[in-house]
């Protein structure tokens, strides 16, 4: 085995390891906090605990079921490597909280689950997240909605969860939809921490010789387009700069795809705290774009 295949095998076991112990993390902070004391988490866990605690139906079927389809999506827009490892986290995600459900909830106090179950349970998605995996899919549609509006990905997620806490308001009771924002936050805040960026976009500037594969493959997996410039180093001589700006979703993507093309290119990362314009190009106008870039 090559030192490169090794490091990528070890790359990913790594990857593996921290998403399964994400999903630990954020199983063990729902049923052992939050589920008993009726507050909710956001987008498709938020439903399924709302249709559970309704229903009496198994919260782990639903949070699996009802993210398939926000899988597809994902998987349409992110790849297959997110697919492999979306279907891994959700499906370990879901077997936890079965397996964490038979437990006595550790507090009956909504302040010390709000506060401790919050914050495990932001750790446990944001390591998740981290390694490029997903225990809810409502991000990955926020992203396919981002494409074709103005609204940011974090705008879009708050929305949808805002609307989830207003029905919890009314079966539930309003403290429980309070508890249950109050949550969203300090998981939010948690998982920034921890992922480097819920709904932050970032912005890449890639220095590499291999400019026309890379641009490419970014457009082609991602969707987006590059800014291609020319730089000068002092002593590699010139250089061909590209600048794009990603989600925080699509960055692991991008990391995958210099591994592929040119392991040896420069990339620094940054974050960008707003954006102005649109910079998706319609798929109607690939065949033109990517005629473009290999000329």
């Amino acid at each position: 085995m090559s030192k490169l295949s090794k490091n990528s095998y070890l790359k990913k076991l790594f990857e593996f390891l921290g998403m399964t112990f994400g999903a630990v993390l954020a199983a063990f902070a729902l049923e052992e906090f939050l589920v008993p004391n009726s507050i909710l988490d956001g987008g498709v866990t938020g439903i399924s605990i709302i249709i559970s605690k309704l229903s009496g139906i198994n919260l782990g079927i639903l949070v699996f079921i009802i993210n398939i389809p926000f899988i597809y999506v994902g998987y349409k827009n992110l790849g297959k490597n997110f697919l492999i490892k979306a279907l891994y986290s959700m499906g370990l995600f879901a077997v936890l909280l079965e397996a964490f459900a038979t437990s006595p909830a550790l507090t009956g106090d909504p302040i010390l689950a709000v506060v401790y179950g919050g914050a495990i349970l932001g750790i446990g998605v944001g390591l998740v997240i981290m390694c490029g995996g997903c225990v809810d899919g409502t991000e990955s549609v926020a992203i396919v909605i981002n494409k074709k509006t103005s609204l940011s990905v974090g705008q879009i997620v708050l929305g949808f969860n805002l609307v989830i806490f207003t029905t919890a308001g009314f079966i539930f009771g309003m403290d429980r939809a309070m508890y249950s924002l109050l949550t969203y936050f300090i998981t939010f805040k948690l998982i920034d921490f921890v992922s480097t960026g819920l709904s932050q976009a970032k912005s890449c500037m890639i220095i590499t010789g291999k400019s026309g594969e890379i641009t490419e493959m970014i457009y082609n997996r991602l969707g987006r387009t590059c800014t291609i410039m020319e730089g000068s180093g002092l002593i590699s001589g010139k250089k061909v700069i590209l600048y794009v700006v990603l989600t925080r979703m699509e960055i692991p993507e991008l990391k995958r795809i210099i591994a592929e093309v040119d392991d040896s290119a420069f990339v620094a990362v940054s974050d960008v705290s707003e954006i102005i314009g649109n910079h998706i190009k319609s798929t109607k106008d690939k065949k033109k774009i990517i005629k473009k870039v290999k000329k």
